[in-house]
């Protein structure tokens, strides 16, 4: 082996080095290396973490990890020259020599491994770990990251970003998640890069020897995860770095923002006009001009005069308010939040002990130091301002931190949990904790918080949901868009979403209605424009745009048990809610190619292919399986290419074999009251297929204790049985019947918890709990100029039956 030499400027590599004392702990082992310390530490059987420093401690990152090590997991091996470490699903082998490390699965198939000529190593303050390239490896998560799903053969630098307007191809972005998943031949494993500083991953560009991740400073620490699947490495991490909670059901309606709405009587009218056009809506934002020149914790009294009552008022219509929040405090003196921060110094300083000032909206500007416990606690004491207005949203803008000219000294003391710490350590953090204290003063008013954050850091899923900042009205990034939302769900933020219609420029009618479309099948459902363009509410566009855009909104408030459910499970498992083919088809190659690497599967079970607005035809690729097509029922077998008509009224929509697709009656906003029934489509498949049904309160934190209803409903298609099993859960459900709608085969039985339902064209048969039983119409959708609603049309002779509960 070549040992590089050791240069005193620190101007040539230098590797880690060889092994020269190790010890067991009861984690894994800890040692010293010829130029470093070094500890391996197993969390899980899936999941191990490697640390090297060059200094005496190590200075981990106090913020995106939740779980501990545990003990017992481990098995050690020492050989001549190799120490093994034995989880039961990873064999982890370090080469005494040179502190390579090779990944195995059980089975000895190499996953992961580094070059074992440089390993982990260090240029000057820099330290990377190079990993050597496996046979047609592909890569994929990174979060907030442009380009294609597969990042192999491309380079991206963690260092957020306000990136306004940015392009296909811009790096870096608002939101920096320094974890990414390999796949090859062997199988999938997932490193996630435990360190704050400016990082790089490189992919393989510019080189054909080996991938690499690398920090500007600190520890090298991270956490190398496998399973057999990707859907398992991604739940193991955010096992790590913390699930995200259920929203508030309101969260999940049609959401509708502007760069500004004002004066009050406009906000009233906005509202107004969603009721009278039959429109759903659930949220209404207030941007920066609600303030008092641009002054956090504030209303502009001449725009609002009286913001509680408009705010009860817009309530009373089914609304709430999300309002704005930037980390900017103006420097004046008579302003509250200047004063109180100045005096109990908790704004970023240089480090002669300056309080040090950007420009942003309202002028200069002084900056909390959300890296403090204290800081972050005023801040929520401050929001209380807004919940006894009857706020019950927070949108934290600005927050990578931005300012004008958009370069913030280095030399900015942060508090960073006591340890004092610059901007390079510190400023890929400070948006997640923002979006902490955000959070930490939503609670305050004791019920779920929805807290919306630009930028962010891992872990950031715990508090707030994420969009994808100042996109363009374009057809290019209108499906940029969607790969971003996919990549965040790769990356653990399952709650996200874009800018529909574009925040820079103005789209066309044509556009808007197709981003629409998409949008209604997107985490996050939130429209956005900028100031000085043209109105950019669904019925600016047109009769035509409002009607399909209408439709479907409405089609999204008829999916939301299924979009509940679906949030219920990512609050449990941590997978995304839009889900990018790369999780359940992670080996089928198709799915990276060019068009296809936009599609994805919206809560597991409807597969959606966005499509550009000026496309009246397209071609779309169906992964393995047999696929309904949404609104006239035609099925399609998998592994195959097909060309489908895409007038702009219909969104390519399919549904999984197998599927049991929950809905119900439209509804103006999620606080009005359905009419009942809980409608299941069920869709013949292969063998045995289950949906689990979730309702909670929508807005307390009781479903927490237990509070929440559930039934799992199994279809067997092979045996043409359903099985509705029994209730769990104290709530009680707000469905009084359940309509059982089968597509693409007759039943045989239907049981009840334990009780076979009989099958009868008598009513008097199902009584007390079967009220009807007939087939349904065959209401072929056809392609219309103005389209009806957009819904689920059953053929091919399908049966419907009614179940009504006492």
């Amino acid at each position: 082996m070549t040992v590089v030499s050791k240069s005193i400027h620190g101007s040539q590599n230098i590797t880690a080095g060889c092994i020269i004392s190790w010890e067991q702990t009861p984690y894994g082992i800890k040692g010293k290396t010829s130029e470093s310390n070094f500890e391996i530490s197993v969390y899980s059987p899936e999941i191990i973490r490697v640390q090297l420093s060059r200094e005496e401690i190590f200075k981990p990152n106090p913020y995106s990890v939740v779980s501990l090590p545990q003990e017992g997991l481990v098995e050690i091996i020492d050989q001549e020259q190799k120490i093994l470490i034995l989880t039961g699903k990873i064999q982890v082998k370090i080469d005494r020599d040179n502190f390579a490390i090779t990944y195995l699965d059980k089975k000895g198939h190499v996953l992961n491994q580094d070059d074992p000529a440089f390993g982990v190593s260090w240029l000057g303050t820099e330290v990377t770990n190079y990993k050597k390239l496996q046979s047609d490896e592909k890569f994929i998560g990174l979060g907030e990251k442009t380009g294609p799903i597969n990042k192999a053969g491309k380079a991206y630098t963690n260092w957020n970003t306000d990136n306004f307007a940015y392009g296909n191809d811009s790096d870096p972005l608002y939101m920096s998640i320094p974890f990414y998943m390999g796949m090859h031949h062997n199988g999938a494993y997932g490193i996630f890069l435990n360190n704050t500083h400016k990082s790089v991953f490189n992919f393989g560009a510019s080189n054909n020897r080996f991938a690499y991740f690398s920090a500007e400073d600190g520890d090298m620490d991270y956490f190398f995860i496998h399973d057999k699947e990707i859907s398992g490495i991604i739940s193991a991490y955010t096992q790590l770095t913390g699930l995200p909670p259920m929203p508030p059901k309101w969260a999940l309606g049609y959401q509708q923002c502007r760069y500004s709405y004002y004066p009050e009587s406009e906000v009233q009218t906005l509202a107004q006009t969603f009721r009278d056009k039959d429109f759903p809506g659930d949220v209404i934002y207030l941007d920066i001009h609600h303030m008092e020149k641009y002054k956090v914790f504030t209303f502009d009294q001449e725009k609002f005069p009286n913001p509680k009552a408009m705010i009860k008022a817009l309530k009373a219509k089914g609304f709430r308010v999300v309002v704005i929040m930037d980390p900017g405090i103006k420097v004046e003196e008579p302003y509250g939040p200047y004063r109180e921060g100045k005096s109990k110094d908790l704004f970023l300083k240089y480090p002669d002990g300056e309080i040090y000032e950007g420009q942003v909206w309202p002028g200069w500007c002084a900056f909390p130091d959300f890296t403090s416990e204290e800081v972050r606690k005023w801040w929520a004491e401050k929001m209380s301002y807004y919940l006894e207005l009857g706020v019950e949203g927070f949108w934290t803008d600005m927050n990578e931190p931005a300012s004008w000219g958009q370069f913030t000294p280095n030399l900015i003391n942060f508090n960073y949990e006591g340890e004092q710490v610059s901007h390079r350590k510190a400023r890929n953090i400070y948006g997640m904790q923002m979006a902490r204290a955000a959070h930490q003063g939503a609670v305050q008013n004791h019920q779920r918080p929805f807290v919306l954050t630009r930028a962010g850091f891992s872990g950031v899923q715990r508090y707030a949901a994420a969009w994808t900042g100042d996109n363009v009205s374009s057809e290019d990034h209108m499906l940029l868009g969607v790969r971003l939302v996919n990549s965040l769900g790769l990356s653990g933020v399952s709650f996200a979403g874009y800018d529909v219609g574009g925040f820079c420029g103005e789209a066309s009618p044509q556009l808007y209605a197709r981003w629409m479309s998409i949008a209604a099948f997107s985490p996050l459902f939130r429209a956005h424009s900028m100031i000085n363009s043209k109105d950019a509410e669904p019925w600016a566009f047109g009769e035509e745009v409002e009607e399909i855009s209408r439709n479907y909104v409405k089609l999204r408030y008829q999916m939301l048990p299924m979009i509940y459910a679906a949030f219920y499970r990512s609050s449990k498992n941590g997978l995304p809610v839009a889900k990018s083919l790369t999780i359940d088809y992670s080996r089928d190659t198709k799915i990276y190619e060019g068009p296809y690497q936009n599609q994805y599967l919206f809560c597991d079970q409807l597969l959606i292919a966005p499509v550009e607005s000026n496309k009246e035809i397209t071609k779309v690729y169906l992964p393995e399986g047999t696929w309904y097509y949404l609104f006239n029922d035609k099925q399609y077998p998998g592994k195959q290419e097909i060309y489908l008509d895409t007038p702009i009224n219909y969104l390519p929509v399919f549904v999984k074999e197998g599927s049991i697709i929950p809905m119900q009656s439209p509804i103006a906003h999620t606080g009005e009251q359905h009419d009942g029934n809980l409608r299941l489509h069920l869709y013949k498949g292969e063998g045995k297929s289950q949906y689990i049904h979730y309702e909670d309160d929508g807005q307390s934190h009781d479903y927490q204790s237990g509070h929440w209803y559930q039934r799992a409903i199994i279809l067997d298609s092979d045996r043409q049985e359903l099985t509705l099993d029994k209730v769990k859960g104290t709530f009680p459900s707000t469905f009084e019947k359940i309509e059982l709608i089968f597509h693409g085969f007759d039943i045989r039985k239907v049981k009840l918890e334990e009780e076979e339902l009989a099958l009868s064209n008598k009513v008097e048969a199902f009584l007390p709990k079967i009220t009807d039983f007939d087939p349904l119409p065959d209401n072929r959708l056809p392609y219309l100029e103005t389209p009806v609603l957009p819904r689920v049309i059953i053929n091919n002779s399908p049966k419907r039956m009614v179940i009504k509960f006492k």
